[in-house]
């Protein structure tokens, strides 16, 4: 999900890198070696070397991995006695020195499988002083480069001459981490970039839930307010070490980049200026500020609008709607014009028919969604309403009520109105919230969001409804999990699928919707043929519109079904076939038989009966809506207990599967999920529970004062 970040443009000219691998990176918890985790770094490394760049290695791990290696010599050499006995810590310049070769040996085996060649470089801190020295290393690196061999160094700790070398943080680098910061001056890099095994650098330790990835670091900013938690588990230094080095490079012109080793193709991400780990940069402190820190903003924002909402009386929560579907109406032609903006550059950018069809504001379409947020407004206050009264014991009373869930981030697809049916729901509901339109509406929905938040009066705010404009925008703030309460996304399987992979935060949502209508051979073929022409002909681009029709076995040569398939195909539907619908019919098979067209084109495919019917949906469906068409109340009630899909239907059409219908309103979406809210997503789906206990100074004291009644009251 990470976007590329502006402030990193300068990646394009970068050609001299320099890699530091942290321990905690090639190491595994247990401190053996992490062989995949090297492996899929050294690949990296050879794809950067064939590309061009000069690729420099700075490694730990030597302490480490002799460390490990040295307690498992010892526990084989040891008595029973002898291990009665306290153990001493092993000595690090111990191993180091056995460390070293092993770890090295690992780097030359793996590069070799890749038709790499690779170099070894121990170095010392005294090393640096003598200035000859320095001259020397530069043209054995040089040289080393122009071979395409990647140098690795590392620290000889072996002979270090600092009296504790890994506590004494005296002369010209003190650790592998500070090693690369002084490379990276001395060799004239390009580019640093310190892989540890978390993200980057965060506000406070990782663990923390409101520790947040800093994506730019600004000295000014950021020195007082991080805090750091343990060293490393395995190595030395840690994230304060790499900050340490990471700003003494960049202050001499080298930028930095700290992401972790353990993710996907890390490095390549970071040299296509990604917004991933955290940058160092000299002249950060010029930049503007990131929108890390706006995105962030406009999600407290808007929780705090939501308070000042929920304050309100029900009748000027009421107001506010009634309010945004005048102000719909007043600028319809304003709306329409830009609307109409948007289709013209859908049209010149060759956008899909389906796609268009979802952009377009269709005339009446306005005044019908200005109709739909007055009924919404009529409904009945579904904030702070008592759920369930319980006397606890006597004198303590337990209210079970109705309240916001919070703050709400909203993905939705090329639909302008979806706009204002979320944000209609979300001022109902009591919420804050954040939208993210798709781009080919932005001009739509910059104007509805316009037309929306100025009808929101100063005493609530109209930052109480923010939109996100940019890609970029969604992955910060998917972060951030302690401001924003839950994302519904209505897109595709993938933009779904990334989403749920990418946040902490609950995700509420469907992916496909891949309805079908069941025709059983009891059916009334007249009422069957209206359901299906209905189903797919009238809005095809809908995620509730039928993408594959079921037909009974006993149907299939019969000409009431011939009927029904000659409609579709004269109304302009493309008909696909399944496996056995294709021997009898003749139609060309379908690609599969879980697909969504949102088109006029459709799947058809011969079934048994109704529990193969079933079976089918299960298999190939998205647990979306699902019909069934019979005069057999048996297969009925059949169909109806056993499909388990959001919403299930009989003798009606799959268009009726939507909030407004339901008489929920509006609808934020269709959830195909199974915890919170399932179906049509309206008023009550977007509400959760607060418990309100009314006491009289009553105590626990281990409940030896406390005769409990638990006896359920009436509401009042």
């Amino acid at each position: 999900m990470a976007g590329a970040d502006p402030n990193r443009s300068f990646m394009k000219d970068v050609k001299r890198i320099i890699i530091k691998v942290g321990t905690a990176v090639i190491t595994r918890n247990d401190g053996r070696l992490a062989l995949g985790r090297i492996g899929a770094l050294c690949e990296q490394v050879k794809d950067l070397n064939a590309q061009g760049y000069e690729v420099i290695m700075v490694t730990s791990g030597a302490v480490g991995v002799g460390r490990q290696r040295l307690r498992y010599r010892k526990l084989v050499n040891s008595s029973f006695a002898d291990l009665q006995k306290p153990q001493m810590e092993l000595d690090g310049k111990a191993c180091a020195a056995v460390g070293q070769s092993g770890l090295m040996a690992l780097y030359d085996m793996l590069f070799t499988q890749l038709d790499v060649s690779s170099s070894q470089l121990l170095v010392t801190d005294s090393d640096f002083d003598n200035s000859n020295f320095r001259e020397r290393l530069r043209e054995t690196v040089e040289s080393l480069l122009e071979l395409r061999v990647i140098p690795i160094f590392n620290e000889n700790d072996a002979i270090s001459t600092r009296k504790a070398p890994y506590e004494d943080s005296s002369g010209i680098f003190w650790d592998n981490d500070s090693l690369a910061g002084l490379l990276a001056l001395e060799l004239k890099a390009d580019l640093l970039v310190l892989l540890s095994d978390v993200d980057g650098l965060y506000s406070g330790p990782p663990s923390e839930p409101s520790s947040k990835l800093i994506h730019t670091y600004i000295k000014e900013k950021h020195y007082h307010e991080i805090t750091f938690g343990d060293k490393s588990r395995v190595g030395r230094g840690g994230m304060t070490a790499k900050v340490q080095a990471a700003v003494w490079a960049s202050t001499g012109g080298v930028p930095v980049v700290i992401t972790s080793g353990c993710a996907s193709q890390s490095l390549v991400k970071v040299l296509r200026g990604e917004k991933i780990g955290t940058l160092f940069h000299k002249n950060a402190s010029l930049w503007e500020p990131s929108k890390d820190t706006s995105v962030r903003e406009m999600a407290v924002a808007a929780r705090d609008c939501s308070r000042h909402l929920q304050n309100l009386s029900s009748e000027e929560r009421k107001k506010i709607l009634l309010d945004v579907a005048d102000a719909l109406e007043a600028n319809e032609d304003l709306i329409r014009s830009e609307n109409e903006a948007d289709l013209a550059a859908a049209h010149e950018a060759g956008y899909e028919s389906a796609l268009v069809s979802r952009l377009t504001l269709k005339p009446g379409k306005i005044a019908s969604l200005a109709k739909s947020v007055r009924t919404l407004a009529n409904m009945e206050d579904p904030i702070n309403e008592i759920l369930k009264r319980t006397e606890v014991a006597d004198g303590l009373v337990l209210e079970k009520t109705s309240c916001p869930l919070g703050v709400l981030l909203i993905i939705f697809e090329s639909r302008p109105d979806a706009l204002v049916q979320i944000a209609s729901l979300a001022i109902r509901s009591g919420n804050g919230l954040l939208l993210k339109g798709g781009k080919e509406a932005m001009r739509s929905n910059a104007i509805l969001h316009k037309v929306i938040t100025n009808a929101i009066p100063d005493n609530v705010g109209e930052k109480l409804i923010g939109l996100i404009t940019t890609r970029d925008e969604i992955a910060d703030l998917l972060k951030h999990d302690d401001v924003i309460d839950l994302v519904i996304p209505r897109g595709s399987n993938k933009l779904v699928a990334q989403i749920k992979s990418s946040t902490k935060i609950p995700v509420l949502g469907h992916a496909d919707g891949v309805c079908h209508v069941y025709i059983d051979k009891s059916a009334d073929m007249d009422m069957a043929k209206r359901i299906v022409m209905d189903a797919k002909i009238d809005y095809p681009a809908a995620c509730n519109a039928m993408e594959t029709l079921l037909v009974h076995k006993d149907l299939m040569k019969t000409p009431e079904l011939n009927d029904i398939l000659v409609a579709l195909k004269t109304a302009g539907v493309n008909l696909y076939c399944g496996p056995v619908a294709h021997k009898v019919l003749g139609y060309p098979k379908a690609d599969s038989l879980h697909l969504e067209y949102s088109s006029m084109a459709c799947t058809v495919e011969i079934v048994d009966d109704v529990q193969s019917a079933i079976d089918h949906i299960h298999r190939y469906g998205s647990a979306h809506t699902d019909c069934v068409v019979t005069t057999d109340d048996k297969v009925a009630e059949t169909f109806l207990r056993q499909v388990d899909s959001a919403a299930v239907l009989y003798n009606a059409s799959t268009r009726f599967s939507d909030g407004a219908r339901f008489g929920l309103g509006a609808e934020v979406g269709i959830s195909t999920g199974r915890i919170h809210a399932r179906g049509p997503v309206g008023v009550e789906g977007l509400l959760t529970i607060r418990w309100l206990l009314r006491g009289k100074g009553q105590v626990v004291n281990g409940d030896k004062d406390v005769e409990y009644t638990h006896k359920s009251l009436p509401l009042q």
